[in-house]
């Protein structure tokens, strides 16, 4: 099966609205319990999990298996960028970013609640897992430290 280029548009474009509504969960709520177990226990990232599971067996998988031009033997980084060329590649690498950035935020959102980490320092970290997702894990792992030594409050 082949997805042509405008469902892979679609794809792309239904799957990135459609975490918004969890993120901002995480931002305005993040005191609601059922919010970050919603978000990181089994429904969202199942959904995000099945989308990506779809694209690899919609394709992705047999780009993976094609020759590279001037890669030599074993993953390079040439062999990577030339996957990366291939459009359901390059959205399946997306839901793989979707899914585990918004997995790691409602882990973040869990995480400071039981460590009573006050919201106005969770915030940021949130919104730095949201765009540019292993530096805000940074911000929150070097931000947990610092909580356990000290009161954040």
């Amino acid at each position: 099966m082949t997805l042509d280029g405008e469902t892979m548009g679609l794809m792309f474009q239904v799957l990135n609205w459609a975490v918004l509504p969890f993120w901002l969960l995480l931002l305005v709520a993040p005191g609601w319990t059922p919010g970050p177990r919603l978000i990181s226990g089994r429904i969202v990232p199942a959904l995000l999990a099945a989308c990506y599971v779809f694209l690899l067996f919609a394709g992705a998988g047999a780009a993976f298996t094609e020759p590279v031009p001037n890669a030599g033997d074993g993953l390079t980084l040439d062999a990577i960028m030339f996957m990366f060329t291939k459009p359901v590649v390059a959205l399946l690498g997306w839901v793989h970013y979707l899914a585990f950035d918004l997995f790691v935020g409602a882990w973040e959102a869990r995480d400071a609640k039981e460590r009573g980490v006050p919201y106005w320092l969770l915030a940021p970290c949130l919104i730095l897992t949201f765009a540019v997702g292993p530096a805000g894990f940074l911000a929150y792992v070097l931000l947990r430290k610092a909580a356990g030594r000290r009161s954040l409050a």
